[in-house]
């Protein structure tokens, strides 16, 4: 398994890009050529795609998308391709938002997803999709160990994710006191 490329950009076109990685040219998909500059070193996190006919490599520059990637594909009728497809017109945090908050209309408009595979993908993946607070840079330390901690007690991603506009608000205080105040509005909702 290939995990990662890093070369110099040596071509691309609106599908793949070379990478020229010690004089041997990887061919790899990749949704934002948009991104590159010729002669540019860069590393994308690839994703090995191997079958009898067929042997591709598809790439990300962050690990967030390569990690939502993986779990996109696999969701039954969603492969390689249209995964590929579906990060060239959305991104993931819009992605990764849609599917939270079951938004079918919204993944109905991406390319190669009708109505039973969006439902596919909300039912697959709706609160199974770590939200990437850790490469965040403007949530503070109290607000990831708050998030830390809420997990150890069992609360999943899903439920923690609308807390973070609500928390942000409040980020000079101590984490005990952000896990406190997180206490009290989980409480609230589960009370409903």
């Amino acid at each position: 398994m290939i995990a990662f490329i890093k070369g110099k950009v040596h071509s691309f076109t609106l599908d793949w890009v070379i990478l020229d990685c010690g004089n041997i040219g990887y061919k790899i998909y990749f949704a934002h050529p948009e991104k590159l500059k010729l002669n540019e070193e860069v590393l994308l996190y690839t994703y090995q795609y191997i079958r009898e006919d067929e042997h591709s490599l598809f790439g990300f520059l962050s690990q967030t998308d390569f990690d939502l990637f993986t779990k996109l594909i696999s969701v039954k009728g969603v492969g390689c391709k249209t995964a590929n497809s579906i990060f060239a017109s959305s991104n993931s945090d819009r992605l990764i938002q849609a599917i939270e908050v079951s938004d079918i209309d919204y993944l109905k408009k991406l390319p190669g997803i009708g109505a039973k595979t969006a439902s596919q993908i909300i039912l697959d993946l709706k609160g199974k999709l770590v939200s990437e607070h850790k490469e965040d840079s403007r949530l503070s330390k109290s607000l990831l160990d708050t998030f830390d901690a809420l997990k150890s007690l069992g609360y999943k991603q899903a439920e923690l994710n609308p807390l973070v506009k609500q928390l942000e608000k409040s980020t000079d205080q101590s984490t005990d006191a952000l896990l406190k105040l997180s206490l009290q509005i989980l409480g609230q909702k589960r009370g409903k």
